[in-house]
């Protein structure tokens, strides 16, 4: 296997501006980090004071009316397309560049975190060409090596290839001294269409560049040559940031942004099997983790998902080590299974290619709300995938039974005075900053002592997972900057969506990011009673919620339609809603048993693994494998019952 790990992302986009713009709006954001975060309100103010025309370049004057983004939340000017990737992650994320290129035809920016050694982005575009240019490109033809991987002839083969898309068009992985000649050798070997560059010297590095897919089955197609895969193998000392030819550019990081780390990488392709016999074929990747359709239904669409990655031999200690890993190379590949749904639609629209980029970081609700300020204070950076309130749980009569023991028209009469109150709305979502006070005062003499079900309803999906072991306003930070979680094990895992980038149109399939945070358990050797090492990957990759996001998106509209329906006076529609809710509230329940059970067995199985106990991980494996068959009868059994519903939906003048 080889020794590869993370290094860098390279996005093609557009266009790109001066370096001194950019460096100008920095100095901006670092002077408005040091005031302190006091009201929405003031930080505008605060803001449009060092507004002098240009405070975010290319936005429109934070002085003008609101807009509602994305999230739903207030907002100066926001918008998803037509964005600038450079300011989305300056703004939003207080990344800053690091390296910067101008060759005669492209310019290229580097952008990390406050911690250099993490998440890694290079940016390049064409640029336009001037008399010091021409200068540029004769000192390059006298060099010793031409800068090969910023030529302006791969954005355009990229392009060409990719529906003249913008997006990710690199994977760059670092390579230990030695080992890139024997990639080299494998690709050549076993997959010689895939080469696209044989290794090539420069100062202080050595590169190599191989197509990522074939467009169709492995061997027996013709190589798709949009996305490649880069290796790099770095001299002890380079003077170079990320690449030779980008030079290192001095950055200030402001007190407030957290330091990202490469998590994993996800690719849609036509062949999963085909790109992880390519992957194990040249780099001794295996399959961590299989999806199958059960899992990843939703509703009529379905795809299949693979993780695969190297087995590094780093030794992970603690969570500092953990998060700051970047050995453990993971890259989930998904495939459509059907004509509808995401990935079917970005394969036809775009083809082949990166779908997210997935960082880590030690605190993710904060950097949440920081990105989701800044958006709503300058109207620039990034918007989240907008999570419906149902995901962390809703005060149905069904819910109040289950939690309280309350009988079926008591509840529903609990509720329909908690409704008047304002405490629950239409949609059965519990009001989140709601105050006990209010709560106490709604709910009828003799149910005063609902009062604590009814503020757990608030998270209540959440609270099923992790009961007592997070606090109220851990919950409640969660829940407002829409964070998704999962457990696996004693392990927790949070991550949350942005919404596209690198879009130029709204509704264009394009790529997006992806922000994790996981909290890794600090198990102890039974045997020896010392900490155990940190397994990498710690917490999965969301196996919960491929299915109970769906399910909770589902039950958000048929809440609305049904509300809808009886403010309309139209009482036989809104049981027909009524009873969509009951089915897919009924579908989650009954499937998060055995998502339960799913987790539990893939947990057992890598430890079993871990130990070389090889009976005991086939026996977890076959349980996994019975969780998901169990799990597509349940999606089946539903799917009959829905379609039953709308034939029996009432005829509507």
């Amino acid at each position: 296997m080889a020794s590869v790990s993370f290094s860098h992302v390279h996005i093609y986009c557009d266009s790109l501006k001066e370096l001194e713009e950019y460096k100008t709006l920095e100095e901006k954001l670092n002077s408005f980090s040091r005031h302190s975060w006091d009201q929405l309100d003031q930080m505008r103010s605060k803001w449009r004071d060092l507004w002098d025309g240009s405070p975010v370049i290319g936005h429109s004057d934070p002085t003008e009316s609101e807009t509602v983004d994305l999230s739903g939340s207030s907002t100066l000017g926001w918008k998803g397309h037509q964005q600038d990737v450079v300011e989305q992650m300056l703004v939003g994320l207080g990344w800053r560049v690091t390296g910067f290129c101008d060759t005669a035809d492209t310019r290229t920016l580097a952008i990390t975190s406050r911690d250099g050694a993490g998440v890694r982005f290079l940016i390049t575009a064409h640029k336009e060409r001037s008399m010091s240019d021409f200068e540029v490109a004769k000192r390059q033809k006298t060099s010793q090596a031409p800068l090969a991987h910023l030529a302006a002839s791969n954005l355009e083969r990229f392009a060409a290839h990719r529906a003249g898309r913008q997006g990710v068009a690199v994977l760059g992985f670092k390579v230990k001294p030695g080992e890139l000649d024997e990639i080299h050798a494998k690709y050549r070997e076993k997959h010689p269409k895939l080469l696209a560059q044989p290794p090539v010297d420069y100062p202080g590095a050595r590169i190599m560049e191989v197509f990522a897919f074939y467009k169709g089955e492995t061997g027996q197609s013709d190589v798709d040559i949009g996305t490649l895969l880069r290796f790099v193998e770095e001299d002890e000392a380079t003077a170079f940031a990320v690449l030779p030819g980008i030079q290192p550019v001095k950055a200030t990081f402001d007190d407030v942004s957290l330091p990202a780390y490469c998590d994993h990488w996800v690719s849609n392709v036509v062949s999963r099997r085909g790109f992880l016999d390519t992957l194990e074929e040249t780099l001794g990747f295996t399959p961590k983790v299989d999806f199958n359709a059960g899992v990843v239904a939703a509703g009529e669409a379905q795809i299949e998902s693979t993780v695969t990655g190297n087995e590094p031999s780093t030794v992970i200690p603690d969570a500092i080590v953990a998060l700051k890993d970047q050995s453990q190379v993971y890259l989930p590949i998904n495939n459509a299974l059907s004509e509808v749904g995401h990935v079917h639609l970005y394969l036809k629209e775009i083809g082949q290619g990166v779908q997210h980029i997935a960082s880590r970081v030690e605190d993710l609700p904060t950097l949440v709300q920081r990105a989701n300020d800044m958006r709503k204070i300058t109207g620039a950076g990034f918007s989240f995938l907008s999570i419906p309130p149902s995901y962390y749980g809703s005060l149905t009569s069904r819910y109040l039974q289950k939690s309280s023991g309350l009988e079926g028209a008591a509840a529903e009469k609990v509720i329909q005075a908690l409704k008047a109150h304002g405490v629950v709305d239409a949609n059965d979502i519990v009001d989140l900053e709601v105050s006990r006070e209010k709560v106490k005062a709604a709910l009828p003499a003799q149910h005063q002592d609902l009062v604590e079900h009814v503020m757990r309803a608030r998270y209540g999906n959440l609270y099923s997972l992790l009961r007592e072991h997070v606090s109220e306003e851990t919950y409640l930070r969660i829940v407002r900057n829409n964070v998704l979680v999962d457990v696996q094990g004693e392990d927790l895992l949070l991550q949350i969506f942005t919404s596209s980038i690198l879009q130029r149109q709204a509704g264009e399939e394009a790529p997006f990011l992806e922000f994790i945070q996981r909290v890794c358990s600090e198990r102890k050797d039974p045997a020896t009673g010392q900490p155990k090492a940190i397994k990498a990957g710690c917490g999965g990759f969301g196996i919960r919620n491929f299915l109970t996001l769906f399910l909770s998106i589902e039950v958000s509209k048929a809440t609305k339609a049904r509300a809808e329906a009886e403010a309309a006076g139209k009482p036989q529609l809104a049981r027909y809603y009524g009873s969509m809710v009951d089915a897919f509230t009924s579908q989650l329940e009954e499937s998060n048993p055995v998502l339960t059970a799913i987790s539990d067995a893939m947990t057992a199985e890598g430890e079993a693994l871990e130990q070389n106990d090889r009976p005991s991980a086939q026996r977890y494996a076959e349980e996994k494998a019975k969780g998901q068959d169990r799990l597509q009868e349940i999606s089946g059994k539903y799917k009959q019952l829905m379609r039953r519903l709308r034939e029996e939906m009432p005829e509507m003048a």
